[in-house]
């Protein structure tokens, strides 16, 4: 299962923003990485350039790969609706992003891991697909015998997000993906737009 493995404050830095959650090394240097950090002159990036690195932020913030995220694009480009609005909708409704959002897991990839360990289910059943796609209605928790793991626990105790799309229900440790989210709900810093026009060359 491809997935990016690599440092991620040194990504964070080079975005400026925490993508990847809360982090201690991102907050002590919150500027560019690489050997002169600040005091490096950076010339004016090109309208291509700020275009890639709105793309590759999106990417991953998601946890996805370029063929995955090329694939998404394609398909909010054939749906009716703004492409890009519907892109990251698209990303939204990912199984490994919707159990994050619910606070099953701290991180992304945190709940990457739980769906392909076989912890979450979807309507009752299991679903180890991370990239799966939740429509409307679609009920997820949290598989009987994994209610009891320490991480999900703490996860759980420690959330205090609330998404208007979305509802949890603690005492049976389900959540119900109530509908795709609004463009505006979506809390994102992604400029949906420059991606589109990346892609539209």
């Amino acid at each position: 299962m491809a997935r990016y493995t690599g440092p991620k404050s040194k990504i964070a830095r080079k975005f400026g923003e925490a993508i990847f959650g809360d982090d201690k090394s991102f907050e002590k240097k919150n500027y560019p990485p690489g050997q002169h950090g600040n005091a490096r002159r950076r010339g004016k990036k090109s309208e291509y350039s700020v275009q890639l690195m709105e793309k590759q932020k999106a990417k991953y913030s998601y946890g996805i790969l370029e063929k995955q995220f090329r694939n998404l694009f394609a398909k909010a480009n054939r749906s009716k609706g703004v492409t890009g609005e519907v892109l990251l909708q698209l990303c939204e409704s990912r199984l490994d992003n919707v159990v994050y959002r619910l606070g099953i897991s701290p991180t992304r990839s945190g709940a990457r891991q739980l769906v392909s360990h076989r912890h979450i289910t979807v309507n009752g059943e299991l679903v180890n697909i991370p990239s799966y796609s939740l429509k409307p209605g679609d009920v997820v928790g949290v598989r009987e015998k994994s209610k009891s793991l320490q991480s999900i626990q703490d996860s759980l105790a420690a959330n205090s997000s609330v998404y208007e799309w979305m509802t949890w229900n603690s005492a049976t440790m389900q959540g119900n993906f109530v509908a795709v989210p609004e463009r505006i709900q979506i809390p994102e810093n992604i400029k949906e737009q420059l991606i589109v026009e990346l892609y539209s060359k």
